[in-house]
């Protein structure tokens, strides 16, 4: 096995629980956020900021890294670890996203799926043994079943016959998967939004015995009860003993929600995106840094946050930044974001280790949210 996994706490009050994952590259405690490296690099940040501020897993896209540079070429620099500096463990996704994200510029058929590249518009064709094959090259700790993620409009009849092709691509991931002993191959659960189907996905998904399991298909634009509802359903019959990852979801009600609900790793662009465009996560919630009502202030981001940029830099610097154009200033709210999650992740194990999880969850959103009724993804 590639992996290993050993719950060590679990909440008297919830599902949630505090886990210890053994990858190739490093061991760590969930629950656990992923930065996401789309290409190889989170966006502004180094290896070595990654590091300082306390992240031991990075996802990569197979996707974009498969039309570039090729991973041929991130093979032949010694696998990604090599190609992006970064000793800490990674997680490829499958490309299946994109299956989703880029519907005007593909076509799903049995064997697979013909993209039209983005960069060049190129005819370009994925499956089930392609995506393992690029994944096997580039070399990550944990790889994806290639899957579909159906989109938010779906029917019934589109989404059962879509899970039960991702059940069959789930399958053939398995048997193109050619290197176990040193990459995990996770499962992804699909269905929808019909708990029925997601039962019957998970089900069959868990007699296939991957090391790990993804819920994928959520966080695309439905009402955050909606999802609570599916993770309700599916995570029960997923393996205790096992890896839990939700897929995409970043912000910290939905975190709590779901780590509540028994899930282990997360992922999202949320807080890199969000930190480009001007916007720190605190522990009073956002904050745009760009307004106006900052132009004087020389205060921290966050007086609670004890990151180098809270402790070195004021608003008003960092407004000017923003409003100067100046690349240091999206470096410097990625950099406090991330470090603002990946603290959130340290503080929900600690409180599930000390028994008063729902008490650090209902203290933390009813600051974060204190002046934002409006909770979102």
């Amino acid at each position: 096995m590639a992996i290993r996994f050993e719950v060590l706490v679990r909440d008297r009050r919830s599902g949630a629980r505090v886990g210890r994952l053994v990858t190739p590259h490093g061991t760590f405690e969930t629950p656990m956020f992923m930065p996401v490296g789309t290409q190889a690099t989170v966006k502004t940040l180094t290896p070595e900021e990654l590091r300082e501020i306390g992240a031991k897993i990075v996802l990569a896209n197979t996707y974009h890294l498969w039309l570039r540079p090729g991973e041929d070429v991130v093979a032949e620099a010694g696998g990604l670890h090599r190609f992006m500096a970064w000793d800490g463990a990674i997680l490829t996704d499958s490309g299946g996203f994109q299956v989703f994200s880029l519907a005007e510029r593909r076509r799903v058929e049995e064997e697979g799926v013909y993209f039209r590249s983005h960069l060049d518009g190129s005819v370009k064709f994925m499956s089930p043994e392609v995506s393992i094959a690029v994944q096997n090259a580039l070399g990550a700790d944990i790889i994806m079943a290639f899957d579909e993620c159906p989109p938010l409009e779906a029917d019934r009849a589109y989404v059962e016959a879509s899970a039960a092709r991702t059940l069959r691509w789930a399958e053939r991931s398995l048997r193109a998967h050619r290197y176990p002993e040193r990459q995990a191959l996770f499962g992804i659960v699909q269905g929808g939004f019909y708990p029925d189907l997601r039962v019957a996905h998970a089900r069959a998904l868990v007699a296939l015995d991957f090391p790990g399991y993804a819920v994928g298909g959520l966080s695309i634009g439905e009402p955050k009860e909606v999802m609570y509802r599916i993770l309700e359903e599916t995570v029960p019959h997923l393996p205790e003993g096992k890896p839990r990852y939700l897929m995409g979801v970043g912000s910290p009600d939905a975190i709590f929600a779901a780590v509540e609900r028994g899930i282990d790793l997360f992922d999202s662009v949320l807080p890199t995106r969000i930190a480009r465009n001007g916007t720190a996560m605190t522990s009073r919630g956002r904050l745009v840094v760009r307004n106006a009502e900052y132009r004087r202030s020389w205060e921290p981001l966050d007086a609670n946050c004890d990151c180098k940029v809270c402790r070195t830099f004021t608003r008003g610097y960092l407004r000017h930044l923003f409003h100067a154009e100046e690349m240091l200033g999206p470096r410097l709210l990625t950099y406090h974001n991330l470090y603002f999650l990946l603290s959130l992740m340290e503080g929900i194990r600690a409180s599930i280790r000390e028994g008063r999880f729902q008490e650090f969850k209902e203290a933390f959103l009813s600051a974060y949210y204190a002046d934002q009724p409006h909770r979102g993804f």
